[in-house]
């Protein structure tokens, strides 16, 4: 598949894939100076670069697994969504679970992205819905005794 992306500023880094079965493309960093992160403080991160996503398709923003364990760095809003209709630039708000200030220095990997097909569901009311096994069974309730 291709996506066109278009480099937003000069320090900009196309995403990369780390090994050749990896889901996620890499995003990084394009600030000009380093930015420390206070614990519980988060921080919107320029990537520097714009994406063509094809219709029918969504580019989910992740967090990367090492930054997340080793510096408690990982996406505010968990998991970013980015449109097949958007042009602008993808940016990465980080926020830092650490209980230490953590620096993210200019180029450093902050996410990774992940081009996903999705439906468009047709949502219908009604009055009832058909009856399972769990029910309106909640958090935890398959795990139960």
């Amino acid at each position: 598949m291709k996506v066109k992306l278009k480099k937003l500023n000069e320090r900009a880094v196309i995403p990369a894939y780390g090994s050749p079965y990896s889901a996620g493309a890499d995003l990084y960093n394009s600030q000009e100076e380093p930015v420390t992160l206070k614990s519980g403080e988060s921080f919107l991160f320029h990537t520097g670069i714009a994406m063509e996503i094809p219709q029918g398709y969504v580019g989910l923003v992740y967090a990367r697994s090492g930054l997340a364990s080793k510096k408690g760095l990982a996406p505010a809003n968990k998991v970013g969504v980015i449109d097949a209709d958007y042009r602008g630039e993808i940016m990465v708000c980080l926020h830092n679970h650490s209980k230490s200030d953590q620096t993210v220095e200019p180029g450093e990997r902050i996410a990774q992205i992940v081009i996903a097909p999705f439906l468009t569901a047709d949502y219908e009311e009604v009055n009832e819905l058909s009856d399972t096994l769990r029910g309106e069974g909640g958090f935890g309730s398959t795990g139960a005794k």
